[in-house]
């Protein structure tokens, strides 16, 4: 293995912000993911594992350590024989490295339901079910039957179903009671031959009346639209999508909570359900994007070369040369006003690298 010196890292991100990588290495198998991790343990070095870089803040500064480019590609598909005691289904087994928004392309022309509505996400299939992404009524975890890791604290190859992965709400025992310590390689995902597309969301709901049946490629279609009015859908030239997509968490809140909110604002919030499991009980989601607009903080609203996104204030941009720490001071006046408004603390969701 021979890593690359000071390797810039904006390119490498979405925000196109971050100083260099001290050593940098993409691995395009198994076997380098291992050789990489043994060169930086035993030089004592700090490790850094990148997937597509969309949800990523690197600092000024760069990272003092190895950056090691998850680049794995190929898809496995599998079909079971047919058992009417099993749904019928279809499994993708998918390398880390593969870019989401073209497998999602791949799984609706195969006329397979199931992430339809998580088409125009950029980044790669890797880092799905770490934040186990979602967007208009749709999960990952809600489709992924399993995930293959390196597990760095026993060097070893593991194997988790869904149940073992700890899925909630952008969370999964990737990012929460396990961070760092796996490495996630493969990600099978089940998915449902000539299956209904889902139209959970309200902007789905607008797009198709009650009695039209969309196919799985027009509501795929219609949900990278509405990414773009929002400027979450990456196109080449659009400041607004210099972003980490969504920079902060819909907050989930107790009723009483939601109550302090609606009191405190004379128009009441929009609410979503908080989702399944016993830790959301008596929960309601909340639009962080309501409680950044009601706390004055506009669209478009700029700090230096960082600004809130001209067309969807829970997105963050690059206007042409930000730094990280102009992006973060942003971030905290954004996040302490809401908190002083509503008593709420907003939470980040990229993740930070070398601060």
């Amino acid at each position: 293995m021979i890593p690359i010196e000071n390797k810039p890292l904006a390119p490498f991100t979405t925000f196109g912000i971050g100083g260099p990588a001290r050593w940098f290495f993409e691995a395009t198998c198994e076997d380098e993911i291992v050789e990489a991790i043994a060169w930086a343990q035993e030089r004592g070095i700090p490790l850094f594992v990148l997937g597509g870089g969309s949800n990523l803040l690197v600092s000024d500064a760069g990272f003092e350590g190895l950056v090691l480019r998850v680049g794995l590609r190929g898809i496995a598909v599998s079909q079971p024989a047919e058992n009417p005691e099993i749904p019928n289904h279809r499994t993708y087994q998918v390398a880390a490295g593969e870019d989401w928004d073209p497998f999602v392309e791949r799984t609706v022309l195969d006329g397979c339901a199931g992430i339809e509505c998580l088409a125009g996400i950029p980044g790669t299939v890797g880092g799905t079910p770490v934040q186990n992404v979602g967007a208009y009524g749709q999960e990952a975890a809600s489709a992924i039957e399993r995930v293959r890791a390196y597990d760095l604290t026993e060097r070893a190859f593991v194997e988790f179903s869904a149940a073992e992965c700890g899925f909630a709400y952008r969370r999964s025992r990737f990012n929460s009671v396990d961070k760092g310590r796996y490495i996630v390689t493969r990600v099978d995902y089940r998915l449902t031959p000539d299956g209904a597309p889902t139209l959970r969301y309200a902007d789905m709901q607008r797009a198709f009346p009650e009695g039209v049946q969309p196919t799985l490629a027009e509501v795929a279609a219609t949900v990278r639209r509405v990414r773009q009015t929002k400027g979450m859908l990456m196109v080449e030239g659009d400041p607004d999508c210099r972003s980490a997509g969504s920079f902060f968490k819909n907050p989930v809140v107790t009723e009483d909570q939601f109550k302090r909110i609606t009191s405190g604002s004379p128009k009441e919030p929009p609410r979503f359900p908080a989702g399944a499991g016993p830790e959301n009980a008596g929960r309601v989601k909340v639009p962080a994007a309501w409680l950044i607009e009601q706390s004055d903080f506009a669209k478009g609203y700029r700090l230096g070369a960082a600004g809130v996104s001209s067309r969807h204030t829970l997105a963050l941009t690059n206007r042409g040369g930000a730094t990280a720490a102009e992006v973060l001071t942003l971030a905290r006046q954004i996040a302490d006003a809401v908190e002083l408004r509503f008593g709420i603390r907003l939470e980040m969701e990229p993740v930070m690298v070398g601060f």
